[in-house]
């Protein structure tokens, strides 16, 4: 399936979580925590300002963003893959 996101809002992929700590303890799914940390997929064509203009986005397919914790929705595609969808707002930074 490929998704197309609308106006100012971005797709990315989660990274992975880790799967043990510093010490070597493998901790169970349901202790790991989600990071805020992925890479954009696709990107909307951006946001009509008041002016009627098209703002581009800052974000582009394949940059490594930080976003915050509770930053968009979940959906998952092909199965199991999973994806957030989310505005261009809710990411703080991007890795580079």
């Amino acid at each position: 399936m490929n998704l197309k996101p609308l106006g100012d809002r971005v797709v990315v992929e989660r990274e992975e979580a880790k799967g043990t700590t510093a010490g070597g303890i493998v901790l169970p799914e349901t202790a790991k925590d989600k990071p805020q940390k992925g890479k954009v997929v696709s990107v909307g064509e951006g946001r009509v300002t008041k002016d009627g203009k098209r703002r581009e986005l800052q974000v582009k397919p394949g940059d490594v963003v930080i976003f915050t914790s509770y930053a968009g929705e979940e959906f998952k595609l092909d199965g199991d893959k999973k994806v957030l969808l989310m505005r261009e707002d809710d990411i703080l930074a991007v890795v580079g």
